[in-house]
């Protein structure tokens, strides 16, 4: 371990050689500016461009703030229609640095399976959670995963990976009266009243 006095040491002898070599810095620079009788000296200097130059920057910025607006503000994410297969309604996702698609269309009070392809090996994407409907899965590499659930009414739920980093939405909407998925109820009882 260095002692106290080799690192005081080391620090002033630093200090006193920076203290000798500035003057002489201060001096060469001296001597190379111009007389004061001569042009005055700015910082900066104008550097003329030709206009067709200007505008062609001017336009390449103005194109990258569209693009930037349109991207985090007017692009919709890909969403897809689940299809309704022997009364489950089923959709597969490929989760690939993200998931595709991104919005899933479902109706309400009926099976949803979504079958999650996990191609992507970073470990972000190892697990998808779906908080409101308290599922938490883990996602195979290569594999497909089913995840069966049955909303119950009408309003967007997310789904995310472990980390919480990548998302996705599930757009339930009410049910739809012409549909071939059989709808969940509760088991019926019948009740015979008797006349007293």
């Amino acid at each position: 371990m260095l002692s106290r006095k080799l690192i005081i040491g080391s620090i002033t002898s630093l200090g006193l050689v920076l203290g000798v070599a500035s003057p002489k810095t201060v001096a060469q620079m001296t001597h190379e500016m111009p007389a004061s009788g001569q042009s005055q000296m700015t910082p900066f200097r104008r550097i003329e461009q030709p206009l067709g130059l200007k505008a062609a920057v001017t336009a390449g910025g103005l194109a990258l703030i569209g693009l930037e607006l349109w991207w985090f503000l007017l692009s919709k994410p890909k969403s897809q229609k689940a299809q309704a297969r022997q009364g489950i309604q089923e959709v597969t996702i490929i989760v690939d640095g993200g998931y595709e698609p991104s919005r899933v269309v479902v109706n309400a009070l009926q099976r949803v399976r979504l079958n999650f392809l996990r191609r992507d090996k970073s470990s972000c994407l190892e697990e998808v959670r779906l908080p409101d409907f308290h599922i938490v899965k883990d996602l195979p590499l290569n594999q497909v995963t089913p995840i069966e659930f049955t909303p119950d009414k009408p309003s967007t739920y997310t789904f995310t990976c472990g980390m919480n980093m990548f998302r996705g939405v599930i757009e339930v909407q009410p049910a739809d009266s012409t549909s071939q998925a059989t709808p969940i109820t509760a088991p019926q009882t019948t009740h015979s009243q008797t006349s007293r």
